[in-house]
């Protein structure tokens, strides 16, 4: 008998197990991968993020250090009951709101004070990121239609992806204009995604908890 066969068969019904809801050994390991790169690149983008002084790199630094405690929590409530899934997904989403508005009010400080980026640094350090984001998303991919709790951490790794994509274009326009204002707009269009994803987390939780 398979480990996942194993696991599914110890669920116990008192607890809210389903074939559905019972974790794999995979997805364990993914999410324990996911967790290393994602709290390596945190270290990696604050620290040239400071040096660099890209409000868009520090925001992305906070933002892996807010997916790898997600992939800790998603660790902690596998296999556990959908309502407990569902609970943990609401304070996942609860985590990016706050994130949002602190990406908001960042890029705001910085429009206000005329900060000019290092536009080498945040294109090199953008790409870095983007290709670390894209690995977690690819290994995630199996697991994005799942419930609130696994598409939540889905829904990370691809808006990550698309936000280390508007780092690397707002290095070019830093570059090019010698003026920080694409490093604010990619701040915000990162606040955006994250408030969207957060939004989508909450519905289908808020669902998954009606019903339970």
């Amino acid at each position: 008998m398979s480990i996942e066969e194993q696991e599914i068969m110890a669920c116990d019904h008192e607890h809210g197990c389903s074939v559905e809801s019972a974790p794999s050994n995979r997805y364990r390991k993914v999410l324990w991968a996911a967790l290393i790169i994602n709290a390596l690149m945190f270290v990696v983008e604050i620290s040239y993020g400071l040096k660099a002084n890209s409000s868009a790199l520090l925001a992305d630094s906070l933002d892996f250090l807010g997916d790898a405690a997600n992939y800790g929590i998603s660790l902690w409530v596998l296999g556990l009951a959908v309502t407990v899934r569902a609970r943990a997904s609401l304070i996942k989403a609860a985590t990016m709101v706050a994130f949002g508005i602190w990406v908001l009010g960042d890029a705001l400080w910085g429009l206000m004070t005329n900060s000019v980026p290092e536009a080498l640094t945040m294109g090199t350090v953008g790409a870095l990121a983007l290709v670390a984001n894209l690995t977690v998303a690819v290994m995630l991919y199996a697991w994005r239609e799942g419930d609130s709790n696994m598409r939540s951490v889905w829904l990370c790794s691809r808006n990550d992806a698309l936000g280390n994509i508007a780092v690397m274009l707002a290095a070019l326009g830093v570059f090019g204009t010698q003026s920080g204002l694409p490093d604010f707009i990619v701040a915000i269009i990162m606040a955006s995604l994250a408030l969207s994803a957060a939004y989508q987390i909450i519905k289908q939780a808020r669902s998954e908890l009606a019903i339970a």
